[in-house]
């Protein structure tokens, strides 16, 4: 089955047929919903056409100001297939998460053993000999090859099968052709749907040598350890709330700021469902935790200010001043005595 393609106008995103005609001559992958959209584009987006190798780039966003020294990399790789054996989403094709729409905001779903079962298979698929830095391709193979969807893929019209985050980018960024160098911070968000459940895990990676005095393995470090300091207090009970106290805490303390704009969130059969779990201090976020929730803590923590911006593309957020960032997610099950880590890391999982 083949999912619907996504318009690369600037801001647009929207459903997408409509081929370039000189992209289709030199084989590269670009749709736009309309064409008047295509003739707005059409002076960044010509760009690619004077130089069509595989190494060709180009900005699609020329007039963005751009925070930070990352900027888009274009042409995207084409959409990925996943076969029809392979059950999916109700979004898989529509790019709409109608299940979600329709769930409640506020009730927090607890899960029977059944459902947990699912759950556990999901998140053990997700982890099981899972090297997460992979490129988008390979991460898509790993999916089909657990008989799972990628579940970012078309969510919202999201054109790809992981997400990306490169050094001041904070979340969803879309894998493209930036060429990644020596020292840079690359955070990998996972997310499989197998069987009817989502399970989701990022970790952000030091690329080559790593430099203890550096800022950025300081940042790392602390959003890792911001991370398992909140699961350790997963329990019932606990308000979903006073998890940002003590992620903000740490934080702070070794000089850091958390972002406020996204959050953990309940996941199960749906991507993202309540709860809301907010990283930081003094949230109001409703909410108790109850044996059988099941959620996601994933701390995103700024070397600068905690202020986010998003790109023209709708989804790559960036910190506002451009400085680094770093996150770290676990799916965890809510149990009687405490909580259990669903997407653990393993003996052979790879350092940071």
């Amino acid at each position: 089955m083949e999912v619907s393609k996504t318009c690369i106008g600037v801001g647009c995103g929207k459903p997408a047929k409509m081929q370039c005609p000189t992209c289709l001559k030199l084989d590269i992958s670009s749709y736009f919903c309309d064409q008047d959209c295509f003739k707005r584009n059409w002076t960044a987006h010509k760009l690619i056409h004077q130089n069509p190798s595989n190494d060709a780039t180009y900005d699609p966003f020329p007039s963005f100001r751009y925070t930070g020294a990352l900027k888009a990399a274009y042409p995207l790789s084409k959409t990925r297939i996943v076969p029809d054996h392979i059950m999916k989403p109700d979004y898989a094709q529509s790019g709409i998460p109608i299940s979600e729409k329709e769930a409640s905001t506020t009730k927090i779903q607890v899960l029977n053993q059944k459902e947990i079962d699912g759950m556990k298979k999901v998140c053990r698929s997700l982890n099981s000999n899972t090297k997460l830095l992979y490129p988008d391709q390979i991460i898509h193979d790993a999916c089909i090859e657990r008989d799972s969807y990628p579940s970012p893929l078309n969510y919202y019209n999201f054109p790809k099968s992981v997400c990306t985050s490169l050094n001041e980018v904070i979340c969803h960024g879309i894998p493209d052709r930036t060429v990644i160098k020596n020292g840079d911070l690359v955070n990998l968000d996972v997310t499989l749907y197998h069987n009817g459940f989502h399970g989701d895990l990022n970790e952000t990676y030091i690329i080559g040598e790593v430099n203890k005095k550096d800022k950025g393995t300081k940042l790392v470090l602390t959003a890792k350890e911001c991370l398992e300091k909140a699961i350790k207090m997963v329990k019932p009970g606990t308000l979903y709330r006073d998890l940002g106290t003590v992620i903000e805490s740490h934080a702070k303390k070794n000089g850091f700021s958390v972002v406020r704009s996204y959050c953990g969130h309940g996941i199960n059969s749906l991507f993202h469902c309540a709860p809301n779990v907010p990283h930081y201090a003094n949230n109001r976020t409703p909410g108790i935790m109850q044996p059988g929730h099941v959620f996601t803590i994933e701390p995103m923590i700024n070397e600068g200010v905690f202020n986010d911006t998003t790109w023209p593309d709708n989804w790559t957020a960036v910190t506002r001043d451009g400085k680094r960032s770093a996150q770290f997610e676990h799916t965890i099950l809510v149990t009687e005595k405490g909580c259990e880590v669903l997407t653990a890391r393993l003996p052979d999982s790879p350092g940071i």
